[in-house]
């Protein structure tokens, strides 16, 4: 009850107490995560789920707390993430080997065909431009494509060439795909679809 009730008068103060633990949450469980053989994102996604148990409506208990964790994730783990995705990638290796630089359109297509592809299912329900837009939206890749590349490299069972065409392709349809997408809807139809 004591801890409690420090939680709650620190919450707001500059001490940021629940903001504060739980960063020191994700990156207890995101480092035990990594030691244990894992993905660190998997203790990370394991920390928000035990957040979100400790405090399942925290909209209402503590409006400026989730507002708050998005600062941090959006304008510190998200940019660190990418900043380390970048620091792996092998684009001396992607130049090196032209096989594997002209795979990059290949796995383009394979995203588009694989992701985007099921917004067909919409067909019925909204136009064909708004039909395309969620399909490029969908097709948008980098997060999944890194961490797969990464464990096929550990496995010894991708090339780090072809990896290495495979995030490049994740990086284009996170550059392409969606200033496409702006360019194909009016401002307002693409804020509805993309949210």
């Amino acid at each position: 009850m004591r801890l409690s009730a420090m939680f709650v008068r620190l919450a707001d103060t500059s001490a940021q107490i629940r903001v504060r633990w739980t960063v020191l949450l994700v990156a207890g469980l995101a480092l035990a995560a990594q030691v244990l053989g894992f993905e660190a994102i998997l203790g990370a996604f394991l920390a928000g789920m035990l957040v979100r148990a400790l405090d399942p409506d925290p909209e209402h208990t503590h409006p400026l707390y989730p507002v708050k964790l998005e600062a941090v994730g959006y304008g510190l783990l998200v940019p660190v993430f990418f900043i380390t995705s970048g620091l792996t990638l092998d684009l001396r290796g992607l130049m090196e080997h032209p096989g594997a630089l002209a795979t990059v359109p290949a796995f383009l297509l394979a995203l588009l065909f694989v992701r985007g592809l099921p917004a067909v299912a919409f067909h019925g329900e909204i136009g064909r431009r708004e039909v395309l837009a969620l399909g490029l939206l969908q097709a948008t890749s980098l997060p999944f494509l890194i961490a797969a590349t990464a464990i096929g490299r550990e496995m010894g069972v991708l090339d780090p060439a072809v990896g290495a065409g495979l995030v490049a392709a994740g990086l284009v349809s996170v550059l392409v795909f969606p200033a496409v997408v702006l360019a194909l809807l009016p401002r307002q139809a693409a804020v509805s679809v993309a949210a």
